[in-house]
């Protein structure tokens, strides 16, 4: 059953609409916004030169031709590599704009450039990923870029942000730094104190993964009682889709945001 349009849940392209074009590439975010996408979700690390960029892996070999980790590389380095040509949808048709682009390392303040121009009211997820190097940076760095922007807050315009991370530390610490800033707390277990679904104070949203919302789906119906909201990641499969959708979470994260959008008849 879906849902009605109220109660619908928005679609949020995991790493830009990922299955199609290689993830975390302009080509993916605007390919994703192309497709009605209510939003981009995107990792984010330091290179070694204090540069955020859009990038999952702590090492560069899956993603790129490149060696070794993100963190010892400058952004001139990064922009010199092939980070597009290991994905089955690379070379992208004539059609995608900014071609010469499509292959290179994408910087937080590029993506956030994209959303602004994108004409129409976009949300951006960004993870902060730990361990790394420079521990407590990367959350000082996001928020500075975020404020420079004037998203560090819940945002009156078309962009409104939100920062996500595995870390509660990380979490508390952009609670910190920026205290109108929402939030997610991103879990792929389930520890003993959320069988209640009670998040950390301050704390308004969680992010389980969609296998643990499979093995415990009334966690679900818990967080919301108590009052956080639900995005649930990576939702690209049928069964995964009409799950989500019958435990009526807040947010789909999924490589296929145009797939799940048709599900949801829009």
């Amino acid at each position: 059953m879906v849902p009605s349009s109220s109660e619908q849940p928005l679609v949020f392209a995991h790493r830009g609409s990922s299955e199609a074009l290689p993830e975390h590439t302009l080509g993916a975010y605007l390919r994703a916004v192309d497709e009605g996408a209510d939003g981009l979700e995107c990792d984010v690390r330091l290179t070694r030169d204090r540069h955020l960029v859009c990038l999952h892996d702590r090492r560069l070999e899956r993603t790129s031709n490149g060696r070794g980790p993100v963190s010892e590389h400058t952004l001139a380095q990064l922009n010199k590599l092939d980070f597009g040509s290991w994905h089955p949808g690379f070379p992208i048709g004539d059609e995608e704009p900014l071609l010469d682009s499509a292959a290179r390392v994408l910087t937080l303040e590029a993506l956030l450039d994209t959303a602004l121009s994108a004409g129409r009211p976009i949300r951006l997820l960004v993870e902060t990923k730990h361990p790394t190097r420079y521990g407590n940076e990367v959350e000082d760095r996001l928020v500075a870029v975020l404020r420079r922007y004037g998203l560090d807050g819940p945002g009156t315009g078309d962009v409104r942000v939100t920062m996500m991370s595995f870390s509660l530390a990380a979490v508390r610490r952009v609670r910190h730094l920026a205290p109108e800033l929402p939030t997610v707390l991103l879990m792929d277990l389930l520890p003993p104190w959320l069988r209640t679904g009670r998040l950390p104070a301050g704390i308004p949203a969680a992010g389980p993964g969609v296998r643990l919302l499979r093995n415990h789906p009334r966690l679900a119906g818990r967080l919301h009682d108590q009052g956080n909201q639900v995005y649930v990641w990576t939702v690209n499969s049928v069964e995964d889709v009409d799950l989500v959708l019958r435990l009526g979470v807040d947010g789909v994260i999924s490589d296929r945001p145009r797939y799940v959008l048709d599900r949801l008849g829009r």
